[in-house]
């Protein structure tokens, strides 16, 4: 092989890497208005918990771990295949522009993670008659669910690098 048939080859390599490399990167970057879509859904449903709980803590409880399943789904299958998500893309997509905006979806996961964390916590809560714990972890996802609908300011987005460093730090 010559030289010049060599660089070429190098050359073709590299460029078909960063081709690859750049599609990976943006099949791991979502629209910004689908999970704003998820979290005004996740609103609504945590503001009927509130509401419920006040007549019912045992349909509060169930309701609250439908949405824990809920943001199980989007930390597991990422926020292309969560519920919410799955809705955005067949109902409220094709009837907006084109997507000017995208964020990376490993923050996002991380973010349902922590959601459903806060959603376990009240649903075991409501579920032991601890109502108070019930109340206080589903108004502080409700917080976080707001602040993301309504300003685009995910909070468990702005933990993630903070627990990316610390589990590197940790060697796992």
């Amino acid at each position: 092989m010559s030289v010049e048939s060599s660089e070429s080859v190098e050359s073709s390599e590299s460029v078909e890497s960063v081709e690859s490399s750049e599609s990976r990167e943006s099949s791991d970057q979502v629209d910004v208005r689908g999970p704003r879509f998820a979290a005004w859904l996740t609103t609504a449903v945590l503001l009927g918990v509130l509401a419920i709980s006040a007549f019912d803590t045992t349909a509060a409880a169930v309701l609250l771990a439908a949405q824990a399943a809920v943001f199980a789904i989007g930390a597991l299958r990422g926020p292309r295949r969560h519920p919410y998500g799955l809705l955005y893309a067949a109902f409220v997509a094709p009837r907006l522009g084109p997507v000017t905006e995208r964020e990376p979806a490993a923050p996002l996961r991380f973010a349902q993670l922590v959601g459903f964390v806060f959603a376990l916590a009240g649903v075991l809560g409501f579920g032991t008659g601890l109502v108070g714990l019930g109340l206080v972890a589903t108004a502080l996802a409700l917080a976080a669910a707001f602040l993301n609908a309504a300003f685009g300011i995910c909070l468990g987005c702005q933990i993630y690098p903070l627990a990316t460093r610390l589990r590197a730090g940790l060697g796992t």
